[in-house]
């Protein structure tokens, strides 16, 4: 069987690059634009791809701190991109000066499973 720990590390990694240089993309600039949203997506895409084979080398989902939270974050990462996707759209100009607001709270709380995964995983 293919150990899939390495492509679970790696996707999990590049979703946290990829949502972090959206979120704190919007942040510096001060308003959301279209390539800031592609880098949600992409973090969105990764995460997915990560938790899910995180999962299956796990075996089950379990409900725990790490689990709860993690799927708290995907939620939030989906609702997120829709919104963005929405939001520049409908071409609001008050909404896109005032998106980065959503997006730092929604990635801070993405960091709470992503510190959580890797602090279980080097207590094993």
């Amino acid at each position: 069987m293919v150990n899939l720990l390495p492509f679970a590390i790696i996707f999990i990694t590049s979703a946290l690059v990829f949502y972090s240089i959206g979120v704190w993309g919007e942040k510096i600039v001060g308003r959301l634009q279209a390539w800031q949203l592609i880098f949600f997506w992409l973090g969105f895409v990764c995460d997915t791809t990560g938790t899910t084979l995180m999962t299956k080398i796990a075996g089950n989902f379990e409900f725990n701190i790490h689990g709860i939270t993690g799927l708290a974050a995907i939620i939030l990462m989906i609702i997120h991109a829709v919104w963005a996707t929405i939001t520049l759209v409908k071409k609001n100009e008050n909404a896109i000066q005032n998106f980065h607001r959503f997006s730092l709270v929604v990635w801070f709380i993405w960091l709470v499973p992503f510190l959580s995964g890797m602090i279980l995983a080097m207590t094993r």
